[in-house]
């Protein structure tokens, strides 16, 4: 990759105070121009946001589009990017063609983000700019996310850990930026709801992705859907579990499930929380959030 080429960073930067939105800014503003790997999640958004405050149309976020963006994340990206007033632009991606991602083993990530960032590197050159970003954090280092090897082959930067910043820095600057999103729930593409060796299909994850939107039409804000075949597992926060239990709201779940082609729909006791499908795995570390 041509342009500045990006380390992991050496560590942690200076904590909380003044001036992380300066420094995001400024570090961007070095690379000249830049293509942002861009989600609509918080993180993603906040680097297009400054991205774009430091160089303007040299900056643009792409984002992936395949059957493994939720609609809603793909309409978010959208809106928020129309927001910032930052160039966005949408490309269709083919994780889907891909064996080891459609295997879904417990590498599926690398192979999903393999795909992103082969498309960006096509598209970085496409569009004639210099350096690839992502928005991975400091807090995302503790987890099992094989797409951070694929991030590190490709040469991808990541800004958030080359300046020490953890998800809480992140939406400390995005506040800053005046982000209608700076509170937004942690949003994983949807094959993460299917459990490991059960393969990625288009039907699966329509099926699930649409029994979350249902959930979030009745009000559930922050949900997931796992997929066990015929089961549909829900994860909520733990102070929703009530409201879940109340004779309307219960019936209106279980009709949206079985829809969505679920013959049993359960809710999961311990509550939301992200990759419990890394719970099989020996060895591997689960952050509940």
């Amino acid at each position: 990759m041509s342009g500045v080429e990006l380390s992991p960073g050496p560590g942690p930067g200076p904590g909380p105070g003044p001036g992380k939105l300066t420094r995001l800014v400024e570090l961007l503003r070095q690379t000249e121009s830049v293509l942002v790997c861009y989600s609509g999640g918080i993180d993603s958004a906040v680097v297009l946001a400054a991205a774009h405050r430091a160089l303007g149309a040299r900056a643009v976020g792409m984002t992936a589009v395949s059957p493994s963006l939720p609609a809603s994340e793909r309409l978010d990206a959208e809106r928020i990017a129309q927001e910032v007033g930052a160039e966005h632009r949408l490309v269709e991606s083919s994780e889907l063609l891909r064996e080891g991602y459609v295997a879904n083993g417990p590498d599926r990530c690398f192979h999903c983000k393999s795909e992103l960032y082969d498309l960006a590197a096509q598209k970085r050159v496409d569009w004639q700019l210099k350096v690839v970003v992502n928005g991975t954090n400091m807090d995302d280092l503790g987890d099992y996310r094989p797409g951070l090897e694929a991030a590190r082959l490709a040469g991808v930067r990541s800004p958030f850990v080359e300046l020490g910043f953890a998800k809480a820095d992140v939406r400390e600057v995005a506040q800053e930026l005046g982000l209608s999103v700076w509170d937004k729930p942690a949003a994983a593409c949807l094959s993460s709801r299917i459990p490991y060796g059960t393969s990625v299909t288009p039907e699966r994850l329509q099926q699930v992705g649409g029994f979350e939107a249902a959930l979030r039409e009745l009000g559930f804000r922050r949900s997931r859907v796992r997929y066990h075949d015929k089961i549909a597992r829900i994860e909520l926060d733990l102070q929703d579990l009530p409201r879940m239990l109340e004779p309307e709201t219960r019936t209106a779940v279980l009709g949206a499930g079985k829809a969505h082609g679920f013959t049993y729909v359960t809710l999961d006791l311990a509550g939301y929380r992200t990759g419990s499908h890394n719970e099989v795995l020996s060895g591997r570390s689960l952050r509940i959030v």
